[in-house]
């Protein structure tokens, strides 16, 4: 098909689920909830959609305005959707964290040990002694009663509303560079001050993602747009592709999360 020149060879199976989606919502009339996407993923539905808003429109939470990962409904262009169609759960606990220190990755972990899918859940906030946990609602009591314990924290997950869920906007800084190719070792080089060749080992060592999804090759070629994560020091986009220097070398802007 034409149209997945404009994507990613690894982004076909996803833009088929897509195409599948709204042609469900176009023979039912029926709205499609989905379950979270990532920014890419989500970059994807509206690139597809976008050119039928005439006819279908797309809904987007993750349950504030500054959640990253979002469940989308497409429906009918005349649907009233409301916040509660988009089966949302806050789940948050206490722990002592001047005896046990958690992150991000020991709570995505726990959750994913219990046997659920990722789809399933949303933004995570983890913070002076309190773990936060957006969810699809239907996996919500299953949560409550089986996660109990976070590496040596034990906890006891409540049900919050989800407005109170305490993940702030988020802070990119960005900068411009010249590189002499898009390949994600020469950008990644670039971003995080390393040599050409720790970059290289890192990309080959699996520490890095790109649009959450783990990367080995070192000549992968980046598009404007494009997350990165680097385990251990963050993540950072590829914000601008701004044309080439005399010397054909690429301007770039890039950005690191702070």
């Amino acid at each position: 098909m034409e149209i997945y020149q404009h994507f990613r060879k690894d982004e076909q199976g996803f833009i088929d689920q897509v195409l599948a989606w709204k042609e469900h919502v176009e023979k039912t009339y029926q709205p499609k909830l989905t379950d979270f996407l990532d920014p890419r993923e989500q970059q994807i539905v509206e690139m597809l959609i976008g050119s039928q808003r005439d006819v279908l429109a797309l809904h987007k939470s993750g349950g504030t305005a500054h959640t990253e990962r979002k469940r989308i409904i497409i429906a009918p262009i005349y649907d009233e959707i409301e916040e509660q169609d988009f089966a949302l759960t806050l789940m948050q606990a206490a722990y002592q964290d001047k005896f046990i220190s958690l992150t991000h990755r020991d709570v995505m972990g726990a959750f994913l040990s219990l046997g659920v899918k990722r789809k399933k859940l949303g933004d995570i906030h983890v913070a002076s002694g309190i773990v936060q946990i957006i969810m699809s609602s239907d996996i919500a009591a299953y949560i409550k009663a089986n996660l109990t314990a976070i590496k040596k924290a034990k906890i006891a997950l409540e049900e919050r509303p989800v407005v109170n869920f305490l993940g702030g906007e988020k802070y990119w800084a960005e900068a411009d560079h010249t590189v002499s190719s898009l390949r994600l070792d020469a950008i990644l080089k670039e971003i995080y001050k390393l040599s050409r060749k720790d970059a290289t080992n890192a990309i080959t060592k699996s520490l890095v993602k790109v649009n959450y999804k783990t990367v080995e090759n070192p000549a992968y070629q980046l598009q404007e747009g494009d997350i990165l994560s680097f385990r251990g020091k963050g993540r950072s986009k590829l914000a601008g592709i701004n044309g080439k220097t005399k010397k054909e070398k690429w301007k770039i802007t890039t950005a690191i999360l702070k």
